[in-house]
């Protein structure tokens, strides 16, 4: 009895822990601003609203990592692949591509990316680690090619669509409930993952890949064909990530992705992923995102430097690791 006690009790700390995290982290930022001269800002709504549109693009492309991460992989190449999604999307917008088409065409990049990853990982047998450490240059020198080693930006205004251009906007007239139509969107997707991960077969056969491959294979699982299907998945969502990041910068940056692997994967970790695989929820990714984002804002809020801001974060990432390792020896 008292095991099934400490089991649920395990559970329920894994799925509310990092909500629980992200709240402690809101409110020590928002008591140390309210000592500061002039504080009290940290806490107001369009504080909120910028925040939330700051964890939008990491949460978006965190949600296929968390398909990824799962299956007990991982992408070093999501960053440089966001950005050369937005980089083909501001292209296709400059030649003056339908924005339909243009979008398109932003995500089937992801979906390549994504694809080739998978591939490269299935059929060469090697780890995602160094195989995606590869392809995060491919993908960089890709968008630096397209882009011609420079920024490309649409020539005209109109050549980017309204909705576009207002997609993470935090004018007035831009936001839908209070809150920008692009956050939504990350919402809506994140509650479709949620869904996809709790009822699919595919979710099974996902978790069973990261929990333990042979066995997996030896229940039936076509391990191959899942692996490339996860990368594709994970792709997926990077090229939507790749809209969002174009949205806020207003250009195609080939070099804007870089670092940004780091916050994506972090995302995952901080909210509850296993680097073992096995485990991840939509839930905590979104609350590894929201505590990314409290801390960046935080800091500005503070004066903190952007070095301490790295330092801050690279701490908070081990300790995650840490939790997660513990967690595996005490279920072990």
């Amino acid at each position: 009895m008292q095991t099934a006690a400490r089991r649920y009790f395990t559970h329920l700390m894994t799925a509310i822990g990092p909500l629980i995290a992200l709240g402690v982290v809101v409110m020590l930022f928002g008591i140390a601003d309210a000592y500061q001269p002039n504080g009290g800002k940290f806490l107001s709504f369009s504080n909120m609203q910028r925040m939330s549109v700051n964890m939008a693009t990491v949460a978006v492309a965190a949600l296929g990592m968390t398909f990824i991460i799962i299956a007990g992989g991982i992408d070093l190449s999501a960053g440089t692949a966001m950005a050369l999604c937005a980089t083909v999307l501001a292209y296709c917008l400059k030649e003056d591509m339908a924005p339909s088409l243009a979008f398109g065409l932003c995500l089937l990049t992801g979906c390549v990316c994504g694809l080739i990853n998978g591939i490269l990982i299935s059929s060469l047998r090697m780890i995602p680690f160094i195989v995606t450490l590869g392809t995060m240059s491919i993908y960089l020198g890709v968008a630096k090619l397209i882009a011609r080693e420079t920024t490309v930006r649409p020539n005209r205004l109109e050549q980017v669509p309204e909705w576009m251009r207002q997609f993470l906007s935090t004018r007035e007239d831009a936001l839908v409930f209070g809150l920008p139509s692009g956050v939504w969107i990350a919402l809506i997707l994140s509650l479709i993952v949620a869904a996809i991960l709790k009822y699919t077969v595919f979710s099974r056969h996902v978790f069973a890949l990261g929990s333990n491959e042979n066995t997996a294979r030896l229940c039936g699982i076509h391990v191959t064909r899942t692996k490339i299907l996860v990368y594709a998945v994970g792709g997926l969502f990077i090229g939507m990530a790749g809209l969002f990041q174009f949205s806020r910068l207003s250009v195609g940056n080939p070099t804007s992705g870089l670092g940004k692997e780091l916050q994506i994967i972090a995302a995952v970790v901080i909210g509850g992923g296993s680097l073992s695989g096995g485990s991840g929820t939509v839930l905590g990714t979104l609350a590894g995102a929201g505590i990314m984002a409290a801390i960046q804002s935080g800091c500005t809020q503070l004066g903190i430097s952007n070095p301490l801001q790295d330092m801050i974060l690279g701490g908070i990432i081990i300790t995650a690791v840490f939790v997660d390792q513990i967690r595996h020896r005490r279920s072990s």
